[in-house]
């Protein structure tokens, strides 16, 4: 994938948006005047049967993309797109460009809706697309084996909602799982048909320093794993991680302090959160922290990285969690 202003990765053979409306900017949690609230839990009566139907997304690695508004895309046509794209990945093959190099596979589309997904009613439901293979040479009835999966989803996008006209279609935020390749060729097939654009989707320092002051607030039911936090430090001539972990009431306990109405969150409170978990690091440590640049937010909620990789880890904030991704890619969009 080429490069794009140092800070995110297209797909290859991407359109401009050529049917595109004029987005208006606005600023949200992670604008110029963030504010917010912490992530709230699913309502109990949906909790345990939306785990059960969103188990699949948590503990994998997804990679973030932001995409512009499809054209003519419609939730009637899954199963026409699953077989279109199916023909698509089929050509690409014969053009060389499948992944398995060596293995002849036949790969089976499915696409398919999860209407969970959504921050209110207003909000598109989330569109999963998985691509599922077995080899040429196993027999007929074995079973077929996932390989990639990829999901369009859009949780509390009114900002980017409200100022697109009926004919398209806001799913700002997309999620893979699998060989780059195949998310290079899916994503080239929607592009090419929904006259949209795919763009790697990076955290930046500050976005992560958001989630590790919202997700260290959230309560969790099972014992917590410590937060870990991230740094590289620049200019050396070899990379060098610094790895900064906390005892989760540690640093609940902190929040809590720093945390002055329950339920908000703004920009200063998070500033106050890093600065003393920074001065704790250097009184023991003698290093500047702020010095160094944050590239990675583990916490028992989720995992985030800079280069836009993130790992679910509780069911019940995974709106929640989806919901500060869907701003970013919505602000990248804008």
């Amino acid at each position: 994938m080429e490069s794009v202003d140092g800070a995110a990765r297209t797909l290859p053979s991407i359109g401009r948006l050529s049917r595109g409306p004029p987005f208006g900017r606005t600023y949200g949690r992670f604008g110029l005047s963030p504010s917010g609230r912490l992530l709230p839990p699913a309502p109990l009566s949906q909790e345990n049967a939306e785990s059960q139907r969103t188990a699949f997304l948590l503990r994998k690695q997804w990679t973030l993309y932001s995409v512009t508004p499809l054209y003519g895309f419609s939730d009637a046509r899954l199963r026409d797109y699953a077989r279109l794209l199916s023909a698509f990945i089929a050509a690409e093959k014969q053009k060389g460009l499948a992944v398995e190099v060596g293995v002849e596979l036949d790969i089976k589309v499915a696409v398919s809706s999860l209407p969970d997904l959504r921050g209110s009613d207003r909000d598109q439901a989330a569109i999963l697309v998985q691509l599922s293979s077995r080899s040429q040479a196993s027999p007929r009835n074995s079973e077929e084996k996932l390989i990639w999966s990829g999901w369009f989803c859009c949780v509390s996008g009114d900002d980017l909602s409200e100022n697109v006209p009926d004919d398209f279609t806001c799913l700002p935020l997309f999620l893979a799982n699998g060989a780059e390749s195949y998310t290079s060729i899916v994503g080239s097939w929607f592009q090419k048909t929904f006259d949209c654009c795919f763009r790697r989707l990076a955290i930046s320092p500050l976005h992560l320093s958001w989630m590790a002051a919202m997700w260290t607030g959230c309560k969790v039911d099972k014992t917590a794993c410590a937060m870990e936090l991230v740094f590289s430090v620049p200019r050396l001539p070899q990379p060098l991680d610094i790895s900064y972990a906390i005892h989760p009431e540690d640093a609940k306990a902190l929040w809590d302090t720093v945390q002055k109405t329950p339920g908000e969150i703004t920009q200063e409170e998070v500033d106050v959160f890093m600065d003393c978990l920074y001065s704790h690091f250097h009184r023991h440590f003698k290093i500047h922290l702020s010095a160094t640049r944050l590239v990675k937010v583990s916490t028992a909620i989720a995992s985030a990285h800079c280069d836009g990789i993130i790992k679910f880890l509780q069911s019940q904030y995974l709106t929640g969690v989806l919901m500060l991704l869907t701003e970013l890619a919505i602000s990248q969009i804008q």
